[in-house]
């Protein structure tokens, strides 16, 4: 297969900096700062949408080795063992993260958003805004995911 080369188009800025804590997101206030090549004018219309997703690439892991193996959810011995693809942690072939957040306000080159889990200083490589016709509606997951997930986006 063929490779790429991805360019971050801004970064992330907020308080959060421990990437081995990896609950409570729901409040946390990120702003986006776009890269001033794309103008000042580069986030605009993004004001007349509620969320947002966020792609970002998680740069402080190290790449995760042998993907073929299913792994216990979170490391937890107590759940399932799932395979790669299964799961929305850090430890990903390409380490690339996506949010959908609650847009708080846009202005100019800065995008702030509410429940971005991604820590300060992380590359963000996209942005799309959340439109109703993409989003699923009939979501089926293990009823375990939401015990598990419960204090992820708590405040």
């Amino acid at each position: 297969m063929a490779s790429f080369e991805i360019t971050p188009i801004g970064t992330v800025h907020n308080g959060r900096t421990d990437i081995q804590h990896t609950d409570n997101w729901g409040a946390v206030r990120s702003t986006i700062v776009v890269d001033e090549r794309f103008g000042d004018a580069c986030l605009q219309g993004l004001e007349d949408f509620s969320h947002v997703e966020v792609l970002f690439v998680f740069d402080r892991f190290e790449d995760g080795g042998d993907y073929r193996e299913p792994r216990p959810y979170r490391g937890r011995e107590d759940l399932p063992p799932v395979g790669i693809f299964a799961g929305r942690g850090p430890r990903r072939p390409n380490r690339i993260g996506v949010t959908c957040c609650a847009i708080e306000s846009v202005r100019g080159r800065e995008l702030t958003v509410l429940g971005l889990d991604a820590v300060a200083g992380t590359p963000v490589i996209d942005l799309k805004p959340a439109m109703t016709e993409f989003l699923p509606s009939n979501v089926k997951q293990p009823h375990w995911v939401s015990e598990v997930m419960a204090q992820y986006f708590q405040p």
